[in-house]
């Protein structure tokens, strides 16, 4: 059995900003304020709805739908490409007001992060009081609003940030989370996607009460690893520390061709460009790394990834692509029409192993 030790009792927010590239352009366009939104592509475009503001959510819009569903959805959507030369110079000034209360803050991605606020810089010593400064601070200085979640660790400072939106603030605090994490939809478990939610339902775990039920063992005989975790969150045991110097694994990028082809000349283009904007990012953060993966989409959405690994370190755009025509070649692709490529480089350190996961890949900077 697993050591039910009591959960380490610190003071965690967690600030999600509410529709963030869409607020920013909202924000900065007045034009498009009160309008439905969508920040990602074109209507008649392969993209992907990147964000929609909460005019276009009523609509059924969400991220990471097409933007053709998008425009069927809703006709007299605004449609914008992203400007996240601006979206990064707003999260920079998000995080020198995190700043003024710790240091402890781990950015997830432009528009969210976890701080730890148990010892604050301004003796403060309320977290919900910071949580609500926070706020308070980016809709008077920067004019958004952001969501926060408080509580004694990451997991449950997470989910209750998202309650409330937008512009939300809620508490759940030691003696709420009990119940709290009895009654939370299994899918809103951290870890717990579509597939493995639709393996609980199945097995009638609706919530978590009903996760509960199930001892270690049995978590583990049918989720495996993960089923540690999930025996320890629905008991509101988290202990991961707020991580704020986060090491990054990995750079990347990836984009969509306009239509699925197997045309060697059209993919060669592709990856020329992929390969140009790895190593423009690759050269801001004064990075090389000795393992390239080249990842392959085909039309029916089936996914490949191939890799190799070298003596030496790179980082030219040039070398990247040549080594992902190789890569590209070797995969053998045949008839299968393709619908994205991308490319990314880890192993930036000589301490990672070849066959290590990589993880945490940086696409832009928070």
């Amino acid at each position: 059995m697993s050591n039910q030790a009591l959960p380490i009792l610190r003071k965690i927010i967690h600030i999600d900003m509410d529709a963030f590239y869409a607020s920013v352009e909202q924000r900065d366009f007045p034009e498009y304020r009160g309008k439905p939104l969508i920040v990602g592509g074109k209507p008649d475009s392969r993209g992907v709805v990147a964000t929609a503001s909460y005019e276009a959510r009523q609509y059924g819009i969400r991220s990471a739908m097409s933007c053709s569903k998008a425009y069927q959805l809703c006709p007299t959507a605004i449609f914008v490409y992203p400007r996240f030369d601006a979206y990064s110079a707003v999260s920079k000034a998000i995080r020198e007001i995190f700043h003024r209360y710790t240091d402890l803050i781990e950015p997830l991605s432009l528009d969210e992060a976890y701080l730890d606020v148990t010892e604050d810089k301004l003796g403060i010593g309320s977290a919900i009081d910071i949580a609500q400064s926070i706020k308070d601070a980016i809709k008077n200085e920067l004019n958004l609003t952001a969501s926060a979640g408080v509580s004694i660790n990451k997991f449950v400072a997470k989910v209750a940030s998202d309650m409330n939106k937008p512009d939300g603030l809620t508490f759940i605090g030691p003696s709420k989370i009990k119940s709290f994490m009895e009654k939370l939809p299994v899918e809103k478990f951290f870890g717990v996607g579509k597939v493995t939610a639709a393996k609980m339902k199945a097995m009638q775990i609706n919530i978590g009460a009903d996760l509960k039920k199930l001892t270690e063992a049995q978590l583990i005989s049918q989720f495996g690893k993960s089923g540690i975790f999930y025996y320890k969150i629905v008991r509101g045991i988290d202990d991961r520390a707020v991580q704020s110097h986060r090491e990054t694994k990995s750079v990347g990028a990836e984009d969509t061709l306009f239509e699925d082809t197997n045309e060697d000349s059209v993919m060669h283009d592709l990856l020329k460009q992929i390969s140009e904007t790895v190593a423009k990012r690759l050269e801001k953060h004064q990075l090389s790394g000795k393992t390239i993966t080249l990842k392959i989409k085909f039309e029916d959405f089936r996914l490949i990834t191939r890799s190799r690994s070298f003596p030496i370190q790179i980082n030219k755009a040039d070398v990247i692509y040549d080594e992902a025509i190789k890569l590209l070649e070797e995969a053998d692709i045949g008839f299968s029409k393709v619908r994205l490529l991308g490319i990314t480089l880890s192993r930036f350190y000589d301490d990672v192993p070849i066959d290590k996961p990589e993880t945490n890949q940086l696409e832009f900077e928070f």
